[in-house]
């Protein structure tokens, strides 16, 4: 080995242990994880602590539509869905289902990330809190479930700031920083602490600013609302009513930690059609109210604050769904993650269209293109 090359070799040894000091000193740990696993995945549940969500006691299967899978997709779709690489496709038509595809192993049983379709959940558990009185309103001061908000300008934050993604605080969406507050969030272990740091930098209820720290404290106030963990009260109040025919799981921080609110509930393609079929009914399942339809309905209409990004009025997003009130005569709403996962609810043709997968198209309009491709073939299959 020459001089030169053993300079180096002592050089970069020096480097990579500094940069491993100070990931030590700035409690920065979490990047080691990030920097391994290099992006998030649906298959995620296999790397991190769940919290387990039981099926139901009584399972409801989907009834069989009288033509169940013997329509095709149209060939752009099915394209679609090997260009994007989907793992499952399903569409309830009616109450009953429909059509069902399945590709690269996974099947109706298999588990799932659904991403930020979890903040949908979240938005729901809410309306179940609101509901059943654990909750006053939704203009409580989110203070008074969580004494960290209690001072300054985040005393002014409602749990309607929260469901709209207008809180003022300083969360970083950044997917592909490692150092950011979202990657510390998905890949650290301790939600809390990450909260507890966060400053408000704006009046709340100003404007749209997509937060997932947002989706994370209304699952805190849940907590502290109602005295039991998210995943339980989801099981409690959404999964088993539901008739959910799998179990679920939640991933959490750290055993017997918190429930990474803002993304990471895992399920299949027809359990979470559930979801989406219970909005469809107005938050109504089997004659009982699970969520109030009037909160349902205020969940499904544009916030109408300013974008933070564009400066127009907010028309795409309610309480933690997205919406297309206008799309081509239909009145559209669906849940979605960053992998092109969705639950997408055409109400005139009482359809609920559940896609998951591992890559997802552009964005035009602050929809994926592909929402729309779905939505136009699938109006093509049902008429």
């Amino acid at each position: 080995m020459n001089r030169k090359t053993k300079r180096f070799g002592v050089g970069f040894i020096l480097v990579i242990g500094l940069a491993a000091a100070w990931l030590q000193m700035a409690d920065k740990n979490y990047v080691y994880r990030a920097l391994y696993h290099n992006f998030a995945d649906i298959d995620d549940n296999l790397i991190f602590h769940q919290r387990k969500i039981a099926a139901s006691d009584q399972p409801q299967p989907w009834p069989l539509a009288t033509n169940y899978n013997q329509i095709s997709l149209p060939k752009g779709l099915q394209q679609l869905h090997e260009q994007l690489e989907s793992v499952a496709f399903v569409i309830i038509h009616r109450d009953s289902l429909l059509y069902e595809q399945y590709w690269d192993g996974y099947s109706e049983e298999s588990l799932s990330n659904s991403f930020s379709v979890a903040k949908s959940i979240v938005s729901m558990l809410v309306g179940v809190a609101l509901h059943e009185g654990a909750i006053k309103s939704i203009d409580q001061p989110v203070g008074d479930f969580l004494p960290e908000l209690r001072e300054g300008t985040k005393a002014k934050i409602t749990l309607r700031h929260l469901l709209w993604m207008s809180s003022g605080l300083n969360w970083d969406e950044s997917y592909g920083n490692p150092f950011s507050v979202t990657t510390e969030a998905y890949y650290g272990s301790d939600l809390k602490k990450v909260i507890r740091r966060l400053e408000a930098v704006e009046e709340p209820g100003q404007a749209f600013s997509y937060k997932s720290g947002d989706t994370q404290i209304l699952a805190f106030v849940l907590e502290a609302a109602t005295g039991k963990r998210l995943a339980d009260y989801a099981e409690e109040k959404l999964w088993r009513p539901l008739g959910a025919e799998r179990k679920a799981e939640w991933s959490i921080d750290h055993p017997l930690g918190n429930e990474k609110a803002y993304c990471c509930f895992f399920s299949n393609a027809r359990d979470f059609a559930r979801i989406g079929q219970l909005y469809l009914q107005n938050g109504v399942w089997k004659g009982d109210t699970l969520v109030a339809p009037e909160y349902v309905q205020a969940s499904l209409t544009p916030s109408s604050l300013p974008d933070a990004d564009t400066g127009k009025p907010t028309s795409h997003y309610g309480y933690q769904w997205w919406l297309l009130p206008d799309y081509k005569g239909q009145s559209v709403f669906y849940a979605r993650g960053i992998l092109g996962q969705y639950v997408i609810v055409i109400p005139e043709k009482e359809l609920v269209v559940v896609r998951l997968g591992k890559k997802r198209g552009e964005r035009t309009d602050g929809h994926p293109s592909e929402v729309k491709a779905m939505i136009d073939a699938v109006n093509q299959m049902v008429h």
